[in-house]
């Protein structure tokens, strides 16, 4: 039990040394020093939060961020997410919020969340409006970063589910440790090990849905990856998330070169609505059109988990293949049509 827990802890400490590293970079020139004071010796230690449903993961997340902040010079605090979508949720809510302070964080926060109905499935309607509240949470707070609780088995998961989907190397690099003000320090780490860091006197809360085979992600973790294990060996969730890792770098090379070309096809369309070039478009590589595609789509509104490789390469057909024909609808209500040499995405309500 002391070594699944210790490595939990060592995945957060490192975090929070990086987190605290970037800040003090971000903070040259400002009037503060590397320790995060201020010129009158005034403490302004940056605050991390932790986003925590109440299930194992999470809360052996929190639990280790609670036992390091002080020792990384950080504050930490706590955001649980209701997205009222199960009968007492709301409740449950508010009992991993007292949970959160009886670790000590600070400030600790329950936000009930209203779930739209609307295009794509309800976990990736749920997981947006999960998101926007923990990016409401942390600008409210000031927080400099959240924690977030996925481990190497949901990574191997992400990477399969891409894999299914067929949209490309970007789904297949899976999830980053760092996006922006998320950070997942647990991704290196199995589920098991970190299950087992939970501390003994909470009881974590199991979501009924982790469990539910009409989710693809269940099945995946309960019917796909025990069979790649059986039939291949052990060490398959692992060797996919090295996977992703290369893909990720790969993808990142592209996607900035991809950032490049979308800006030099960019131009307006009649009445204002954006629009692409398609003169410039043609002339880009495959691996690079595809992304500007896939960018400019998900910009007009297309739900990114939604889209598909069907889905771009039904628009690169305008550009590639053209015959006069119509547009291609999308994810959304969007679709993209081609006018006047111009590739433009319009909405359809």
């Amino acid at each position: 039990m002391a070594e699944p827990r210790l490595d939990v802890r060592r995945a957060v400490r490192n975090e929070l040394h990086r987190i605290v590293r970037d800040g003090a970079q971000d903070r040259e020139g400002d009037g503060r020093d590397e320790s995060g004071r201020d010129e009158d010796g005034l403490a302004s230690m940056p605050l991390v939060l932790v986003a925590c449903s109440g299930g194992p993961d999470s809360l052996a997340l929190a639990a280790a961020l609670a036992h390091q902040a002080s020792r990384a010079g950080v504050r930490a605090g706590g955001v649980s997410v209701d997205h009222g979508l199960q009968e007492g949720s709301a409740d449950r809510a508010r009992a991993v919020g007292a949970v959160l302070v009886g670790f000590g964080l600070e400030p600790v926060e329950t936000i009930h969340v209203r779930v739209p109905a609307g295009v794509g499935g309800p976990e990736g309607r749920a997981r947006r409006a999960r998101y926007a509240a923990l990016e409401s949470a942390a600008a409210r707070h000031g927080a400099s970063a959240v924690l977030l609780g996925h481990t190497l088995d949901d990574q191997a998961e992400t990477v399969l589910l891409g894999l299914a989907r067929g949209s490309g190397p970007r789904s297949l690099a899976g999830m980053a440790e760092r996006t922006g003000i998320y950070h997942r320090p647990l991704l290196r780490l199995t589920r098991d090990a970190v299950r087992a860091a939970v501390p003994g006197d909470v009881k974590p809360w199991e979501d009924p849905h982790n469990t539910d085979s009409a989710y693809a992600r269940v099945r995946v973790r309960k019917r796909v990856l025990p069979v790649l294990e059986e039939e291949l060996g052990p060490g398959i969730s692992a060797a996919l998330a090295r996977t992703a890792d290369l893909l990720r770098a790969d993808a990142d090379a592209l996607d900035s070169s991809a950032g490049s070309a979308r800006a030099a096809a960019a131009t307006t369309a009649a009445g204002g609505a954006p629009a692409y070039d398609v003169g410039t478009l043609v002339g880009l590589s495959k691996a690079v059109r595809w992304r500007v595609l896939r960018a400019a789509a998900i910009d007009a509104g297309c739900p990114p988990t939604d889209l598909t490789a069907a889905h771009i390469e039904a628009i690169d057909m305008l550009i590639t293949g053209w015959r006069g024909q119509k547009g291609v609808d999308l994810p959304g209500a969007i679709r993209a049509r081609r006018r006047g040499g111009l590739l433009r995405f319009d909405a359809l309500n």
